[in-house]
């Protein structure tokens, strides 16, 4: 069977690091890079030994899919000219800059079969892998992710930037739509949102508070699931997730876990047990990458689909429009 020809739209610091992982990625061929930046293309493509051709036009002639890491705003230009043109998508998040865009990209993938993945890389963080046995059904969800301040990435605000992984995430824990939105959140040293808070509210009861911030101190990835009967703790910096449980008295030990206690009396007698997942060595981003060649070749729903991106986006929206309502009214 022929490699599935990639080419790699965008090649900044996460474009060239795309380029990286399919230079070298079994059934896999790098056919080529763009970048608006030609001087930067090049430098690319002969670190990676493949075309830099000078326009968008020829690179989608000798591919069979592309993955787009331009800035947010030219998301939607580029992969609607790649879908036109018969080309399987792998674009960065968030999926577009609006929820009409994303719709639009939806529709014109699955006019013409082809798939569109978005780049949700915690989807593929090494925690959440070991953690694909359990069964995750939140009733309160607890996130913060907060980074020291980068000048790369101010184009968007905090929501779009950083706290729309945890919304995904979220929302592919929590079976239920959101119900209501309540957010908070201002600028404090770029013209965009710095720091932003949110309550999602679900249909089912759950409830998710989300913290994210750009302007921090130190860095922190963390997320706190609590469910009937447990409590997840993930730490993505980190990659390690570790599991509280109440098992029934007579349940057999399970490998690798540790009993804290019990509670109950009688016929409800509970253990409390702990376990540190086994977490493997991954790369969140070949992993990505590989799943979306994989989804290719077998014709199958991505791991985070286009309408992942696009639900993900439409929370985030909320969002941005409750924190621009507070500004006004502030």
């Amino acid at each position: 069977m022929d490699p599935l020809r990639i080419g790699v739209i965008g090649v900044g610091h996460l474009g060239s690091l795309h380029a990286k992982m399919l230079s070298d990625m079994p059934g896999v061929h790098l056919s080529g890079v763009f970048d608006a930046d030609r001087e930067r293309a090049k430098t690319v493509a002969g670190q990676y030994g493949t075309p830099a051709p000078g326009n968008l036009d020829a690179l989608l002639e000798s591919v069979d899919a592309v993955t787009i890491a331009t800035s947010t705003d030219a998301h939607y230009g580029v992969a609607l000219k790649a879908l036109e043109c018969g080309k399987h998508v792998f674009v960065e998040k968030p999926i577009t800059e609006t929820v009409a865009e994303a719709e639009t990209l939806c529709s014109a993938a699955s006019g013409r079969g082809l798939l569109i993945q978005v780049g949700h890389i915690e989807r593929f963080n090494p925690a959440i892998l070991a953690l694909e046995k359990y069964r995750i059904d939140p009733m309160f969800v607890e996130s913060h992710r907060l980074a020291q301040f980068n000048p790369r990435g101010t184009e968007v605000g905090v929501v779009l930037d950083l706290m729309i992984h945890d919304i995904d995430l979220i929302l592919s824990f929590v079976h239920s739509p959101v119900r209501a939105v309540e957010a908070s959140g201002v600028a404090v040293v770029s013209d965009s949102v710095d720091i932003a808070n949110a309550r999602l509210q679900f249909e089912n009861g759950c409830v998710a508070n989300v913290t994210a911030s750009r302007i921090s101190q130190r860095k922190m990835r963390k997320m706190r699931l609590f469910q009937k009967s447990g409590y997840i703790s993930i730490d993505f910096s980190e990659g390690v997730a570790e599991v509280f449980r109440l098992v029934g008295e007579n349940e057999p030990d399970v490998k690798g876990t540790m009993m804290l206690g019990e509670i109950g009396s009688g016929k409800h007698r509970r253990k409390i047990v702990y376990e540190l997942p086994e977490v493997k060595e991954v790369n969140a981003l070949r992993h990505e990458l590989e799943l979306f060649a994989s989804a290719i070749a077998s014709g199958t729903r991505p791991v985070v689909s286009g309408e992942d991106g696009k639900r993900a986006l439409e929370v985030a929206n909320v969002i941005m429009e409750k924190i621009s309502q507070q500004s006004f009214a502030m």
